[in-house]
Order: C-alpha cells, then structure tokens, then sequence
C-alpha cells in the first residue's frame, strides 16, 4: 500500500487529533475486512504489509505525531472505565491478552454466526509502552494475576463486578463465570501462544491459523455466550502485536544502536532517560515517551535488530500501529 495524495494531505494539514483519527479509521478498515477461509494467514500478512504504510509515514516524516498518541487516541482503560459507567444492567468485559485489529474478522463474523448484534466496533490505544502490567495497572489492578478467582478488590476502576484470569481451555472458562451480573474476565490468550511460537522461531502464519481455530470454534462461542447472557458485553485487549519476523533488519550504526539499548526487547524503563537517549540519528528510530508509566525509551516504526539468543518472531512493546492499537467490540445476545 502507499498512501494517497488525499490521505497524505489529511494527515499533515489537520490537527494532530484529525491525524490521528485518519490513522486509526484506516489500519481498521484494512484489517475488518471478512476473510475467506482457505487463505486467512496470506491474507493477514498481506494486510500486515499494507498497514506498513501507515507505520512507514509514522516513522519518517511523521514521527512528532507519537507524542500526541496518547492524549489523541482514547486509551482503550479509559474507554472501559467510561463504557463500564453506561447504565446497562448487567455488563461483562472479556480482555483478550495481545489481541490485534487483525483478529476483528474472526471476531465480527463469529459474532454474526452465532445470533449476536453488534453494537460497536472500534480500535483504542495501548497503554504506553503496550505492556500487560501497564493496561493491568490502569485500570486499578496492581497486576493482572490479581483478578484471580475473583481477587479484583475494591480498589480498581470497574466497581463493582467478579473478576477472573486463567489460560485454560473455553470450556473449562464457562463453568468459572457465576451469577453476578457484572463479570470482568481476562484471558491469557493469545499472548500466550504468541510468546510459546515466537520462542521457537516461527511468526505470524502459524499464530493466524490458530487464531483461525479458537476464534472460529464453537467452544469460544459458548464461551462468549454465557459471559454475554443477560449482560452487555466487550471483548477488547491490553495491547496488540507486531510481526517483527517481517520487519526489515536495521544494521550499521542503527542496529549497534537498538541492539544496546533494547536488547531482545521493544522498550526500555529508566528515571534517568532524557531525549538525549534517543541516539543521534533523523528520522529517530527510538522515541522518548513520558506517559502516566513514567520515563521510557520505545522502538519506533517497524525495524528489527540482531540480538543475543534471536531477536522474536512476535512481540510487543513497542510503537508500530498493531502493537498500540486494540479492538474494541460491544456486543449483545
């Protein structure tokens, strides 16, 4: 994909928010689109590619755009906390750990399949940088492993409701959802299953087929059903992924500079980190983010780096437009 003459135009002579807006209204057009069955890990890979558009003009000329990210594209924590306050009833929130826009097909057509209506479809941001403690601590958890078995508190930002967080099969999921009419539930997948494949040095193909099974399964659909019966319900993420194993390696003084300063990773933590960290090179290739999380260093655009032990096939953290931005999806049954 290359960008139009109108598109360009609408993303430098507007304001940073209409830039913004254009940005995300694009990467989930590409990504929305049904899927025909037989050729599904082409396709996503194909429509990776044509969002690398979007990250390329992100990284180039438009690189000043990332510090306005997070007051122009609404966290995807302050939109459940603003969602949650909706007089609805009942309502139910299932976070899909590191789901992308580019499972919103599976998701949309499931849906349709199996008697839902559709109330919205959207994208939000990831926290900065789009880590699972980060979104976990957003919304009032100090981490996610404490909405086990229902130890949410009374501290976090969705009061009052039953909280859980397992990586267990959808079948063994619906017998831990109860009575309450207000249900948080936060699933390991498919982070999980990312991290496991990425380890072994395989990429997106094989995380798509399998994405392609559990999301067209009908365990994950009854699954869906019993958290949705009698409540309003969103499906959302912490945070996407990037396909890093189709990322072009950066090399010379740039990779040197990457390698050191992120290792096998896509972001760096530090009190201490200034703009001065950024390296010297124009356009930059790390950016110095200040968010509600504090001082980091965020690898920008779509690059990777020879690191010790491989740099992954699939990860997170970083700024690319699949890593930052999450589906939001409200549905009814």
């Amino acid at each position: 994909m290359t960008l139009t003459a109108s598109a360009l135009q609408g993303l430098t002579q507007g304001s940073d928010a209409d830039a913004w807006r254009v940005i995300v209204e694009q990467a989930v057009e590409i990504a929305r689109k049904p899927l025909a069955a037989g050729n599904a890990p082409s396709e996503v890979v194909r429509r990776d590619r044509e969002i690398s558009a979007l990250d390329l003009f992100l990284s180039s000329s438009g690189w000043d755009l990332w510090q306005a990210f997070g007051d122009s594209v609404e966290r995807t924590s302050d939109r459940l906390v603003r969602w949650w306050a909706e007089p609805f009833s009942a309502k139910a929130v299932l976070i899909l750990d590191g789901l992308s826009l580019r499972e919103l097909p599976w998701l949309l057509q499931g849906a349709k399949e199996h008697g839902f209506t559709t109330h919205e479809v959207a994208a939000c941001a990831s926290e900065l940088p789009g880590e699972t403690d980060e979104f976990a601590r957003a919304l009032g958890f100090s981490s996610r492993s404490r909405l086990q078995n229902n130890g949410g508190g009374l501290a976090h930002k969705l009061q009052a409701a039953n909280t859980e967080t397992v990586d267990l099969p959808w079948k063994d999921c619906q017998a831990l959802i109860g009575s309450a009419p207000n249900q948080i539930f936060w699933h390991h997948w498919p982070d999980a299953k990312l991290h496991d494949i990425a380890g072994q040095g395989q990429g997106l193909e094989p995380l798509t087929k399998d994405i392609a099974e559990q999301l067209s399964s009908d365990d994950f659909w009854s699954f869906v059903g019993r958290l949705a019966t009698g409540r309003r319900l969103v499906i959302t993420s912490d945070h996407g992924y990037a396909a890093t194993g189709y990322f072009p390696d950066a090399d010379g003084e740039v990779g040197q500079f990457l390698k050191q300063t992120f290792s096998s990773g896509r972001n760096k933590a530090g009190t201490g980190l200034t703009q001065n960290d950024c390296g010297p090179f124009v356009p930059p290739v790390a950016l110095y983010i200040h968010s509600p999380h504090g001082a980091h260093l965020l690898a920008l655009g779509r690059r990777k780096w020879r690191s010790q032990g491989g740099y992954p096939t699939l990860t997170h953290g970083g700024l690319s437009l699949l890593e930052v931005l999450s589906p939001f999806v409200e549905l009814t049954k």
